[in-house]
């Protein structure tokens, strides 16, 4: 691996000589394949049952495991259904900071989110009752980020697609937020020669700078006494230590320590100032590089500035609401299992369910971001006939006696996830069947005779026309 003389030059003298020759060789390497179980679909005790040779346990997190192969991920109908995510194991150490820190019920902001791991991770351990917001700019990235999440089928979840200054407005309105911020990328060498060929000293500076200027633009959402988790991919002192002094000094953050354990082999502050900071580097922690900083905000009485409503964004909503139909029949509610939890709209021939007890941060939120998900989509009407929502099937709330079942092979079911037409047996009723694999629902079909309507997103849809030599599944 042709590493940057900079780069080098630089890390050498950071871990010394030894270490660096340690960590050198470690990116060399094949990087470790990890997995995070979503325990809301796929209890863990079904991993003793699956066809994976062996597998072990991620310390720092409670349904984090490393593969011994890697599966074939596009081809496992249970990874498109939400069952389980893909994650580098050292990002997971989030779930730490969590369990530290909060015990109730909060509104927590994932800022720079995409594609979802740490937003699928945080919304799985966060207490019950949390509200999890999940943005992210750019928007195709913004899109994956919702498909990733809409599978990981919690209904308690905004997706946002807005640049940080435009949560300056929320004033106070977070009580966690994760900035796992855009780096210069150094931890993510082995995986990604990209990040090997844009590094540059100006890149490491120009990362600092836009991580200082995200933070700024950020700090006034958090509430007084609220939690920053600041993350990076990344080794070097200016994007790490440099930062989380910068908002000790700047802010009055107080920077928090976090449990660990001695064989996790976590690395401490490398500045020497004497700060709670975590990274991980490959040569001695299983997994890729990482840093981690959580803050406390000063308590203030200060006054807050007053907000500024987004005036697009509210003409917006208020033409959505003029077209809005007054009633929605029961019988689309019974769709979930707690229907008398959920604010129930339809807007556009959308029918949506939004927990209730969010409704008033959900209005806030709409007043001031562009939202491009919340809660269950339940379906949606064309002329009269109604069209459940395939983000209905990936709900963990999803009312599953509401539907006939159909049961899928392998096959049928990488044939659905391509889009493709299928057959159901004769024994399926017509209408709309909500589709299983392995008593685990993949998507509706609507079922009229000789074939069923594939009604599987075509956005999502497995795009590969062949199977690989070998299927390795979870």
């Amino acid at each position: 691996m042709n590493l940057p003389v900079d780069f080098t030059a630089y890390t050498r003298e950071l871990l010394g000589g030894e270490d660096y020759i340690c960590l050198e060789k470690a990116l060399s390497q094949e990087a470790p394949v990890s997995i995070r179980v979503n325990k809301a679909k796929f209890p863990l005790e079904r991993l003793t049952r699956s066809v994976l040779a062996s597998f072990s346990k991620v310390g720092w997190c409670s349904t984090g495991y490393y593969l011994t192969e890697r599966p074939t991920f596009t081809f496992d109908p249970l990874f498109h259904a939400g069952c389980y995510y893909v994650q580098e194991a050292s990002s997971m150490f989030v779930e730490q900071v969590l369990h530290a820190y909060v015990m109730e019920p909060v509104i927590m902001l994932d800022l720079c989110a995409a594609p979802g791991g740490k937003s699928t991770h945080v919304r799985s351990i966060l207490p019950e009752g949390s509200l999890l917001v999940a943005n992210e700019l750019i928007r195709n990235r913004s899109q994956v980020l919702a498909e990733n999440l809409i599978k990981w089928g919690h209904p308690e979840v905004v997706v946002t697609q807005n640049e940080p200054s435009d949560f300056a407005a929320l004033s106070s309105f977070f009580d966690v937020i994760l900035t796992d911020v855009p780096c210069s990328g150094e931890g993510m060498f082995r995986k990604d020669k990209r990040a090997i060929e844009e590094w540059s000293k100006v890149n490491v500076e120009n990362c600092r700078n836009r991580q200082r200027d995200i933070l700024n633009q950020i700090w006034n959402a958090l509430k007084p006494g609220g939690l920053l988790i600041y993350s990076t991919c990344t080794y070097n002192l200016y994007e790490d230590e440099e930062n989380v002094a910068w908002l000790a000094q700047q802010f009055g953050a107080e920077v928090l320590p976090v449990p660990i354990r001695p064989e996790w082999r976590i690395t401490g502050d490398l500045s020497g100032k004497g700060y709670p900071v975590y990274h991980f580097f490959p040569y001695l922690t299983q997994g890729e590089g990482f840093f981690l900083a959580a803050l406390r905000k000063p308590v203030s009485t200060d006054r807050v500035p007053e907000r500024k409503e987004n005036k697009r964004l509210k003409s917006k909503e208020g033409k959505k609401k003029a077209k809005a139909l007054p009633m929605i029949p029961d019988k689309y509610k019974n769709f979930l299992l707690h229907a008398e939890a959920y604010q129930w709209n339809m807007c556009e021939n959308l029918i949506q369910a939004f927990p209730l007890r969010h409704q008033e941060a959900y209005q806030q939120l709409g007043r001031f971001l562009k939202v491009i998900h919340a809660g269950v989509t339940i379906g949606e009407w064309k002329g009269k006939d109604f069209i459940p929502h395939h983000a209905l099937s990936m709900s963990t709330d999803l009312n599953l006696n509401s539907f006939p079942h159909a049961s899928l092979t392998y096959e049928q079911a990488i044939a659905y996830l391509r889009k493709e037409t299928i057959s159901l047996g004769r024994e399926v009723p017509h209408g709309y069947i909500l589709l299983t694999y392995q008593h685990i629902p993949i998507g509706f079909a609507k079922n009229i005779g000789n074939r069923a309507n594939n009604l599987y997103p075509q956005e999502w849809r497995i795009r590969s026309v062949s199977l690989p030599e070998k299927i390795c599944c979870l």
